[in-house]
């Protein structure tokens, strides 16, 4: 492979809410902790500590659910600031050690270590320092990947979790691919591996030998993609500026909402905590979204696309405009969110775009 040189490493915090939570509570520790909303009013779990896991208590289930799964669970509201705060803190740990760090959110993050500040040769190296000063420093356990590639460094990141440690060299990527069921490849989801299966494919390796066109037909565009990373060939290389696709806010509301003038109300404000994410990134936003779930949980999204910008009145009137294209002043509204797509960053040239309302 044309990327076998390099020395990509894929680290991810381990249960990374939950586990900001038991550091900071002791009484937390060791016990079955989920981070999310009231099982009174609609909540979801954000986060699971690994005792909690065992219960079955994952993330995105509903908090009712995950308490009648796990009766001792021991429910704690999000902090977000503390969180980034963490995070900012593990990001400048892999920083010390090479400028190419990629994060994907708050608690993972790629990096190509091929050539890095300690003068480390050896990729494992690296990456068990980093984990011993994570741990040091901050209190916390992350697990890493390390392999010649992005795809196969964020797969074995998640090979041994908690606290791991999973090292494809060159020589092993083929034995490792091998080893893998077709979810493994990147892009593929629960529909998407289901459709696989319907046809014969069951692991990733089956994809190789899978008619192009028959591939085609089945996943779309998707095809070339999956037969590259079938072959364990992952191009992408780690970008330490990823520009942001999106920024976007929601709210799952106790009671339905029935009143169409309420509802723009929450827009508004859902609208005005985007804004105010654009401004402080620089950014302005051609397209606006909403995501409208009604009481049955069937979901609608609309979008309109304008000049960009990132001012609050104009962003909140698309929003509530857009809701005028929704069943809304018929039907309850459980969930309303509002996105902005299309980003790029303000051009010092164009002062106009930085008005703030």
């Amino acid at each position: 492979m044309a990327d076998a040189l390099r020395r990509i490493i894929h680290l991810d915090m381990d249960a990374f809410y939950a586990s900001v939570e038991q550091r900071d509570d002791p009484a937390l520790r060791g016990k079955p902790v989920a981070v999310g909303g009231s099982p009174q009013s609609r909540g979801v779990v954000a986060a699971s500590s690994y005792e909690a896991r065992k219960f079955g208590v994952r993330s995105a289930m509903p908090m009712s659910r995950a308490v009648r799964l796990c009766p001792e669970l021991l429910i704690v509201r999000p902090d977000f600031a503390r969180y980034r705060a963490a995070s900012q803190s593990v990001m400048a740990i892999l920083r010390s050690c090479t400028p190419l760090v990629e994060p994907l959110s708050l608690d993972e993050a790629y990096l190509d270590v091929t050539e890095n500040l300690w003068n480390e040769p050896l990729a494992s190296n690296v990456a068990k320092r980093l984990k011993a000063q994570i741990r040091e420093e901050i209190g916390l356990t992350a697990s890493a990947g390390v392999a010649p590639n992005k795809f196969l460094a964020k797969i074995a990141s998640g090979w041994r979790k908690p606290d791991g440690l999973t090292v494809i060299a060159p020589e092993r990527v083929e034995s490792f691919l091998q080893e893998l069921p077709v979810e493994a490849l990147w892009g593929v989801g629960p529909v998407t591996a289901k459709k696989l299966r319907a046809v014969g494919i069951e692991r990733l390796v089956d994809v190789r030998d899978f008619d192009e066109m028959s591939l085609q037909k089945t996943v779309g565009s998707l095809a070339p993609w999956l037969k590259r990373l079938s072959h364990g060939d992952d191009p992408r290389e780690v970008k330490p500026n990823r520009p942001w696709k999106s920024i976007s806010a929601e709210t799952t509301y106790v009671t339905d909402l029935e009143d169409l003038p309420q509802m723009k109300l929450e827009l508004e404000a859902l609208a005005k905590k985007v804004v105010h994410s654009l401004q402080k990134k620089n950014l302005l936003a051609r397209t606006v979204t909403i995501k409208v779930r009604f009481d049955d949980f069937t979901t609608v999204t609309r979008s309109h696309s304008a000049e960009p910008t990132h001012v609050a009145d104009a962003f909140a009137a698309r929003a509530a405009a857009l809701l005028e294209r929704t069943d809304a002043a018929r039907r309850p509204v459980r969930l309303l969110g509002v996105g902005a797509h299309g980003l790029e960053e303000v051009e010092s040239s164009r002062p106009e775009q930085l008005r703030l309302e």
